[in-house]
């Protein structure tokens, strides 16, 4: 099993969301999180003065998923949060050593 992280543009959320659906990808926890990454935040005019906004707001996913599914989600979130802008987001790939359902107790793939 892995826990799949990805951090996207806000305004992706739902495309994305869907085409997860679509391929089969049932369960996944939205944050919204503020960050930066090589940009380092960008410049802004309000009422004629400029300040710097250090952190964008973006949207963070958590998806847990069989060994079999990680390509396909990656692939999947890749292709629909990509815009080809600066600040598409990241997606990180991370080992999920258990899970567990309270509810039924089940663990392992049967728990995700």
């Amino acid at each position: 099993m892995k826990l799949i992280e990805a951090i996207i543009k806000p305004f992706k959320l739902d495309e994305v969301k869907d085409a997860l659906n679509e391929v089969g990808i049932e369960g996944i926890t939205v944050s919204e999180v503020k960050g930066y990454g090589r940009q380092k935040g960008h410049t802004e005019l309000y009422r004629g003065a400029e300040y710097v906004v250090d952190f964008i707001p973006k949207v963070k996913l958590q998806i847990a998923v069989s060994d079999e599914m990680v390509a396909k989600a990656v692939a999947t979130i890749e292709e629909t949060a990509k815009t080809g802008r600066i600040g598409d987001g990241k997606i990180f790939i991370i080992p999920l050593e258990d899970a567990v359902r309270i509810r039924t107790g089940e663990k392992g793939d049967e728990a995700i």
